[in-house]
Formats: structure tokens, sequence, C-alpha cells
């Protein structure tokens, strides 16, 4: 995965502090893992069978308290399913936080696949 770039407000929005956010793939520890100017903030955990499997099953995601109410686990999970979307990959969604943020984001809902979408409450 490309890693993407993205500013988000810094935690006090008066200061107009901009942090410089980075998501990767880090395939040694079966997880994503978003940065915040440089820090590890936070990560999402995945299970694959392989890769000639195509489906990746989201199953944890955590942000670290200190990196709290900056929106850093929506860009986190943006982040995951465009991964999935340009690999290809069908999304399990068993991580109560991905699953929240799909029900909220129908154009994504695609990437469930359509047998599961009860499962997942979508």
């Amino acid at each position: 995965m490309n890693d993407k770039l993205t500013r988000t407000p810094g935690p006090d929005p008066e200061e107009h502090a901009m942090t410089t956010t980075t998501v990767a793939d880090n395939p040694e520890k079966s997880r994503y893992e978003i940065t915040a100017d440089g820090e590890l903030a936070g990560f999402a955990e995945y299970f694959r069978h392989g890769d000639d499997e195509g489906e990746i099953a989201f199953i944890h995601t955590e942000i670290d308290p200190r990196f709290g109410g900056q929106g850093l686990g929506g860009i986190l999970a943006r982040a995951v399913l465009d991964d999935a979307r340009a690999r290809e990959l069908a999304v399990l969604p068993y991580c109560p936080f991905i699953r929240g943020w799909l029900t909220k984001h129908p154009d994504y809902h695609d990437l469930v696949p359509a047998a599961q979408h009860e499962r997942f409450g979508l």
C-alpha cells in the first residue's frame, strides 16, 4: 500500500495546528498502522488466509488515548477500506469500529460480500 498523507486538526482546534498522518500496511504484524507526526497513534488488525483467498477480515482497531478526538480512527478506517478496494479484497468487518464506520458510509458497503450484509448489519 502506498502511504497516504492526510492533514487533520490537532488536539486544540483554536491553535489551528495540523497533524500529518500516515497509514501503512505492516504485514509482519498483520495490521495497518496510523502515525501522527511520525509517532504510532493506532492500528487496525486484520486476518488473511493467504493472498489467493481474496478476503481480509478486520478484527480489532485501536487508537492510543493520547490521540483521541482527532478523527484518526475514521482516517484509518477509510484508508484500510480504500486499500482493500484497490487490492480487490472482500472485507469481513468483525471489528466493531470498522463495522460501525461502514454502517455510516454506504458507499463502502460493496466491499462486504452481499451474502454477509445481514450478518454485519449493513
